[in-house]
């Protein structure tokens, strides 16, 4: 595997057609001269419109390469490979790139593609996936209903993402933005909401942090993984009527590894789909002060030991992270709960 520090980073960036991705590719790169950026656009349908409003803002416009015959994450996933392939030889001009995708985009296919593909994994990997929600119009697409009961892109893109721009915050009351920001930590409770006008956001909260890692849920506060749907303050209890939601599971012990694997395996093998972002921080027993690190998309899980292990009288708490559709918190934990290690006859 290529050494994670000389890979260039990708920033992926998300949001419906209209939240102002092509505002912020254009601040990233007016307001910054720290590093180099190439950017990928990919606008939906045969014409690229957004081109020219980048490309102005471009030092050099040839460095812009558009892609302008479908969506990244469908139709043209070769394309994707063929430019970024042709960037391999360039890529030590850049200290980063950025991916904008199309408002239909589901950055899965997009992922999956950096991290499967040789060509693609020797050279570049995931720093962060952006989800810019546009404060005034985002709700409208949340409770879009598809006719066949599945998940309308906006909540994927809630769903996937590492940090969410709430953007245009001076178009709507406080009421109205603390409102949205309940409902999108209910979809997805461990992505960082920046609030954002003009999709001015704060250079060093978005790029270059590798907040698309495993290591990363070593970070998370712990209140992430208190259950919800607990009883609140006046006793009744808050049900999540969300399609979409985030579980944050933890507990104490090691676990029995052959367990945990059939856990997993069953778990993706039944419900992989509706798996968007998963999520793990682990004791195996057996396996001394190795502490244990997994994050996943859909089917497509990286696993491995931590750079930090446990440390001496150091607590060994299992955390689990879960965002997908119709999750059942109770079912989750039991089946996590019964791969821990229990000694013989206990």
């Amino acid at each position: 595997m290529a050494d994670q520090s000389d890979l260039t980073p990708i920033t992926v960036i998300t949001g419906f057609l209209g939240a102002g991705k092509t505002t912020l590719v254009n601040y990233i790169l007016k307001e910054q001269r720290k590093w180099k950026i190439a950017v990928l656009e990919n606008e939906f349908g045969e014409v690229a419109i957004d081109d020219g409003l980048v490309a102005e803002s471009m030092d050099a416009p040839e460095d812009l390469i558009t892609m302008d015959n479908g969506c990244v994450c469908c139709s043209v996933r070769g394309d994707l490979v063929r430019t970024l392939g042709q960037l391999a030889k360039r890529r030590k001009d850049f200290d980063a790139i950025i991916l904008e995708t199309t408002g239909l985009a589901d950055p899965a296919p997009v992922v999956y593609t950096i991290q499967t593909n040789p060509k693609m994994s020797d050279h570049y990997r995931i720093d962060s996936i952006i989800c810019l929600a546009d404060c005034k119009h985002v709700s409208i697409h949340l409770d879009e209903k598809k006719p066949d009961g599945s998940v309308n892109e906006a909540l994927q893109q809630v769903a996937f993402s590492d940090k969410i721009l709430l953007n245009k915050i001076d178009l709507v009351s406080t009421e109205e933005k603390d409102a949205l920001k309940a409902r999108l930590k209910t979809i997805n409770n461990f992505a960082e909401i920046i609030e954002t006008e003009k999709s001015r956001a704060p250079l060093d909260r978005i790029l270059g942090l590798n907040s698309f890692n495993m290591e990363s849920i070593l970070n998370y506060d712990p209140n992430f993984f208190d259950d919800p749907d607990a009883e609140g303050g006046d006793g009744k209890k808050i049900h999540n009527l969300e399609l979409v939601q985030s579980v944050g599971i933890q507990f104490k012990g090691s676990l029995h590894a052959q367990y945990f694997n059939m856990f997993m395996m069953d778990l993706l093998r039944e419900r992989a789909a509706d798996l968007y972002r998963t999520k793990g921080l682990l004791s195996f027993h057996g396996q001394g002060d190795t502490k244990f690190v997994f994050q996943g998309v859909h089917e497509q899980i990286n696993f491995g030991p931590s750079k930090e292990p446990w440390k001496s009288g150091e607590e060994r708490v299992n955390k689990f992270v879960f965002i997908g559709k119709n999750l059942d918190r109770t079912e989750l934990t039991k089946g996590l709960m019964e791969c821990l290690y229990k000694e013989e006859g206990k």
